[in-house]
């Protein structure tokens, strides 16, 4: 059975790189309780996702959907620009 397109994971980050060909760095931030204290902290990761058009900026908001593996770190591809960065 082919997966579709509602099987894909997505995740929205913010742009911290876009000095490589066809590629961004998305930056996601997602809360965590801390297990001994239960206090809610932030945890960032990031992920490389593929561009083709070169479209997204630095600071830009987008959505990030999982794909094949297209090189040693792209697991995933640019979805859509959330939000433009201002300036």
């Amino acid at each position: 059975m082919a997966t579709t397109a509602h099987d894909r994971q997505t995740k929205v980050g913010r742009v911290v790189s876009d000095k490589m060909q066809k590629t961004i760095v998305v930056e996601v931030e997602r809360r965590v309780q801390e297990a001994r204290y239960q206090r809610t902290i932030k945890r960032t990761s990031r992920f490389h996702a593929h561009d083709e058009a070169n479209t997204a900026k630095v600071g830009d908001r987008v959505r990030i959907e999982e794909t094949r593996p297209l090189s040693k770190k792209k697991r995933w591809r640019l979805r859509e620009i959330l939000t433009k960065a201002e300036g």
